[in-house]
């Protein structure tokens, strides 16, 4: 059988890389054609790839949390005899290309990328026995080898990667201003907070559609549906799973759906499209919400709502002293879409429906 080398392919959505999330296989294991290969992590959500073809892993050649552009080899597959080495990695080939010295056993367990690694720190590889997968010598072994370092060390990767660039891209490209208001939950079952806020935000977004909009290259898209993200904190970090069509449905159908997708979310489940083209988000972190937030925009859309925690507080009504459940609503907007006041009489809007839903 000839080696087989499978590439990163092409997921969609735009995407031109990847990271190597988790392999489920390992160096000389058999596998099924369509059994399950490597989990992919992109901007969007975690996908499972099975494996094009059958036969014996011969190769790993990307480590886990290594991120790579679409079309990088990421294994071999082969029926485990010596033909299994592809055709461009054949010896004589390599050799007539570069010559160079027969690898060592060290070297042989690292990836191009490990070694370099290795010789920038002085690191001698022979000296190392490999965490990865079949003995493989990984970064984290190169650079554990090389000295002591201050504190424990993770790699930036998975969710928190995605997290970590989705938010400097936000903050980089998007000029935000934050609006804040008080408002009053007092008639409001706040078990039905989430689904309530959506109905308020979809149906106010209606009357200033500049906040349900984009902004692309020179033009400002209106968005004519209303596709409302909703943030959930989940053990790997935040996701904004989509909730649909918020305008025509009813609270309590909206709960139904919040409540599907965040246990979704933090089971891990959602799918791609569960996860893309919100055109609004909502975000409420309950307890732990503190008196009020600075949200940042969910790029690529202008705006993003928010609300604080809510506690019984003092008022003042009709000239007397009171207690009402209060907590405030903040609107961070893009300032080159949405001007000032819009945004302020947008999340005034929000804030009556609210008042009024009890």
């Amino acid at each position: 059988m000839a080696a087989y080398e499978f590439k990163l392919p092409d997921l969609g959505e735009g995407l031109t890389e990847g990271e190597i999330a988790r392999w489920l296989v390992s160096e000389g294991q058999d596998v099924a054609e369509d059994d399950p290969l490597v989990e992919i992590q992109t901007d969007k959500t975690t996908v499972e790839i099975p494996s094009p073809a059958a036969g014996t892993v011969t190769r790993i050649l990307v480590d886990e949390g290594k991120v790579v552009p679409v079309g990088t080899v990421l294994v071999v597959i082969g029926d485990g005899g010596d033909g299994d080495q592809p055709h461009a990695e054949s010896a004589p080939e390599r050799q007539a290309a570069e010559p160079a010295p027969r690898q060592s056993v060290g070297t042989g367990r690292a990836t191009p990328l490990v070694r370099r690694i290795a010789q920038e720190l002085g690191v001698d590889l022979e000296s190392l026995a490999g965490t990865g997968p079949q003995g493989r010598i990984t970064e984290d072994d190169v650079r554990g080898a090389a000295g002591p370092r201050e504190g424990r060390r993770e790699p930036l990767r998975g969710v928190r990667r995605l997290i970590a660039e989705h938010m400097v891209r936000a903050h980089r490209e998007v000029p935000a201003v934050t609006w804040v208001e008080e408002c009053d939950f007092s008639g409001l079952d706040l078990k039905l907070l989430v689904p309530t806020v959506l109905k308020a935000c979809a149906e106010s977004l209606q009357e200033y559609p500049e906040l349900n909009a984009r902004l692309e290259g020179n033009e400002i898209v209106y968005l004519d549906r209303y596709d409302l993200g909703v943030a959930v904190q989940t053990e790997q970090g935040l996701v904004v799973p989509v909730v649909r069509d918020c305008g025509t449905r009813s609270v309590d159908e909206l709960r139904a759906e919040v409540d599907r997708l965040a246990e979704s979310a933090r089971a891990g489940t959602l799918s791609a499209e569960e996860l893309r083209g919100s055109t609004f988000t909502v975000t409420s972190a309950g307890k732990l919400a503190g008196l009020l937030q600075t949200p940042i925009v969910n790029y690529p859309e202008v705006a993003i709502l928010s609300v604080g925690r809510i506690a019984e507080r003092p008022v003042v009504r009709d000239g007397k002293v009171v207690a009402a459940q209060i907590g405030y609503v903040s609107v961070t907007f893009d300032h080159r879409v949405v001007d000032g006041a819009r945004a302020a009489e947008f999340g005034l809007a929000v804030i009556r429906r609210l008042e009024s839903a009890g």
